[in-house]
């Protein structure tokens, strides 16, 4: 099922919606995408919304501003992972829940570590995707990823004219059909301040592939945040998501009994 609402600067955002015979007394779950992803790309192709659906969870998958079936405007003003994370809160808003449990990959665990760190009704958090990046330079590591250079890939006339080092994400745009002129957009307001890590004390997963460029030294990560334990999986940043542990992973610790945390 799907639904939307409007932004309070007023972009039109679609969300996905899964449940079959959830449990009482279980929270919702958030899940939020990676950048030229979309929800279903990103959580049901991998088989993320299945496991936890089995497990009677009700999942809602956001499309991010600039992705999927949700607005794409290409001023970059409309961008970045703050207003994403607003975004997310008015998501929350509209459930009407009183506790959330909250997942995000590459871009979206920059959006959610923000989400988490200002709303209390976030109360389980899984971050994939990102490494010491998070802690160093303040989200996703722009050392592996330089945003300039992305951008020039997005906005190239051809894909073969983009800088090699990047290509990559020029194909995975085409590849997903993404509108690249909103991606670039979102690349010039990446978040480059210091994520405010100290703030989550929620029980927290980070989960990272063994060769992900993006994800290095994860381990800084997950000392950085006060209740967290670490995770790495085979792969890379796009394969990772594909192991058959990810799933699993991120579907068990989202409905682990708190009290085991203690």
């Amino acid at each position: 099922m799907t639904d939307e609402f409007r932004t309070d600067d007023g972009l039109t955002l679609r969300y996905w919606s899964w449940s079959r015979s959830p449990r009482a007394g279980l929270p919702p779950v958030i899940l939020l995408h990676g950048f030229a992803a979309h929800a279903r790309l990103n959580w049901e192709g991998p088989g993320v919304v299945e496991a936890l659906v089995a497990r009677g969870r009700h999942v809602l998958a956001l499309d991010a501003r600039g992705h999927g079936s949700s607005d794409k405007p290409h001023d970059d003003s409309l961008y970045g992972e703050p207003v994403m994370a607003r975004d997310v809160r008015q998501l929350i808003d509209r459930t009407g829940a009183g506790e959330v449990h909250l997942a995000g990959y590459s871009m979206g665990a920059v959006v959610a570590l923000l989400a988490a760190a200002d709303d209390e009704r976030i109360t389980r958090l899984v971050v994939g995707g990102i490494g010491a990046g998070a802690v160093e330079v303040g989200g996703l590591d722009t050392r592996a990823m330089p945003p300039e250079l992305v951008a020039a890939a997005l906005t190239a006339e051809d894909a073969a004219d983009a800088p090699e080092r990047t290509r990559g994400f020029r194909v995975l745009a085409d590849t997903t059909g993404s509108d690249r002129l909103a991606l670039a957009a979102h690349l010039r307001a990446l978040h480059r301040a210091p994520l405010p890590l100290d703030r989550i004390r929620i029980p927290t997963l980070v989960l990272a592939g063994a060769d992900d460029p993006l994800a290095v030294r994860p381990e800084v990560l997950a000392d950085a945040l006060a209740a967290a334990r670490l995770e790495v999986l085979p792969g890379d940043h796009l394969t990772a998501v594909r192991d058959p542990g990810f799933a699993s992973c991120v579907a068990g610790f989202l409905t682990e009994d708190d009290r085991h945390d203690d």
